[in-house]
């Protein structure tokens, strides 16, 4: 695996352990893919949000997952922030989050 991932902080890593089983697992299978083949896999598996912030797209008979992540120099991913999407749309609220933490690992 030639990419390594990691955790924004300890709570972000919590929220994705609480996502429901289904969800879950459609996240570890993507985050797997993108330590083999990089960080930027495509529909339906990820998806860039524009300014270098990217998200995971996890399903399951549950719902709809979403991690925010970027990447860092060194082949580093960090996810950023996770959420159960709720609409169609995501919150502008967590989008923001997740850019303010994007500019705090970056820098």
């Amino acid at each position: 695996m030639a990419w390594q991932l990691s955790y924004y902080n300890a709570k972000v890593a919590e929220q994705l352990e609480a996502w429901p089983f289904g969800i879950r697992a459609g996240f570890l299978r993507i985050a797997e893919l993108m330590q083999v083949y990089g960080p930027d896999i495509g529909m339906p598996h990820t998806k860039a949000m524009g300014a270098d912030l990217f998200e995971v797209r996890a399903k399951g008979r549950e719902g709809i997952g979403r991690a925010f992540y970027c990447t860092l120099a060194g082949e580093r991913i960090v996810i950023l922030h996770a959420i159960i999407k709720k609409t169609d749309k995501t919150p502008v609220r967590e989008l923001t989050k997740a850019r303010a933490r994007q500019k705090e690992v970056q820098t």
